[in-house]
């Protein structure tokens, strides 16, 4: 997401590394449909925007996207076809609710869900609106009582376990800080109960690592399922306007509580990145874009219960500049990219002397 300069300074209290050394992909006896087999070469779509949320449905490939103050939706045969075909209008914020960031695309049965932050300055909050078709007739915007009320971008929701959930980044007081990734209980699309639930700050030094200004940043925030049937959350740290901006990841526990900070583990380091002195030991650079993050995991009807077995690699989009173009401001330079991921299995997060060991994540432009 955009996270803008000006919010971010203060600190809160630490949590979460990790190392482990690399392992290799277990094999996949039934690898899933829309597996891509062996990587090819990087993609740059001709979509200049941020914050890219693509589902599949079917044979289709969705995918939502805000212009700052609308929301458009596509709709092709592929990730790559995307660009190809013109992006229609499915929300002309007809309230004025000023800057429209990050909107996110998500089945809830057969309902289309879009979440998404707008307002201005301190006054982001998360949004929510809901169709029975991808590309027309969605409801009237709906803010979400998230609690505390505070600044709130980047939001989603899942389901694990037969609990709903909805995970998003923001503030802990009222003025401009550092961004936390906080977790509530949900009991439909719409509505949350109970409070929420710290699950990581930017405490790590790889998460610090923006000086000008000084950036502590937690945000995108993206479930899925590893093949033990583990949560994970892969999210973005660091500043969206600069090349440290990466992808990390945070995994649950076996067993688990989702609400509980202490039951989530954190790589100790960036696992998608074009700074190699900030990722994890074994994960490599990026090679062809910078500034890489704020990704989706393109998964059938955006469900986390359908995350791909171990094996083949399979459909990741992100945003990021190309590396040798040096646009100012960096914002303008952004362009969607189609990669791929994998599970990697055998990795173990440290925190102080406590270790977990499972799968993580390996990402290719």
């Amino acid at each position: 997401m955009r996270a803008l300069k000006s919010l971010l300074a203060s600190a809160l209290m630490g949590l979460l590394p990790a190392c482990g050394p690399e392992s290799s992909p277990a094999d996949a006896p039934h690898p899933a449909p829309e597996a891509t087999g062996t990587h090819e070469q990087h993609v740059r779509l001709s979509i200049k925007n941020a914050d890219p949320s693509i589902i599949r449905v079917g044979g289709t490939y969705i995918s939502v996207e805000s212009d700052g103050s609308r929301l458009y939706v596509r709709m092709a045969s592929s990730v790559n076809g995307l660009a190809g075909v013109a992006r229609q209008l499915v929300w002309n914020n007809p309230q004025g609710l000023g800057e429209v960031w990050a909107p996110e695309l998500v089945m809830d049965g057969a309902t289309y869900v879009i979440y998404f932050a707008a307002g201005t300055g301190s006054a982001h909050r998360m949004y929510v609106i809901q169709s029975a078709s991808p590309d027309r007739g969605y409801s009237a915007a709906v803010r979400m009582a998230l609690p505390g009320d505070k600044w709130a971008i980047d939001g989603t929701a899942f389901t694990y376990q037969g609990q709903r959930y909805f995970v998003w980044s923001g503030w802990e007081g009222d003025t401009n800080g550092e961004q936390t990734l906080y977790i509530a209980r949900m009991s439909s699309p719409t509505t949350i109960t109970g409070g929420r639930h710290v699950i990581s700050q930017p405490r790590e030094w790889w998460e610090k690592v923006d000086v000008n200004p000084p950036t502590r940043v937690n945000e995108g925030p993206e479930p899925i399922i590893d093949p033990s049937g583990q949560l994970h959350v892969v999210y973005s740290a660091n500043g969206s306007w600069a090349t440290n901006y990466c992808l990390a990841d945070l995994r649950l526990r076996a067993g688990g509580d989702p609400l509980y900070v202490w039951d989530w583990f954190k790589s100790n380091g960036c696992l998608f990145s074009a700074n190699g002195g900030i990722m994890m030991n074994g994960w490599h650079p990026t090679l062809y874009s910078k500034g890489v993050g704020h990704h989706s995991f393109v998964l059938l009807h955006g469900d986390p219960n359908t995350s791909p077995p171990a094996g083949p690699q399979f459909p990741l989009a992100f945003h990021g500049v190309p590396n040798g173009d040096n646009p100012n401001p960096f914002w303008s330079g952004r362009y969607w990219y189609s990669g791929t991921f994998q599970w990697w299995g055998n990795i173990t997060y440290s925190r102080g002397d406590q270790r977990n060991t499972g799968w993580s994540l390996k990402f290719y432009e």
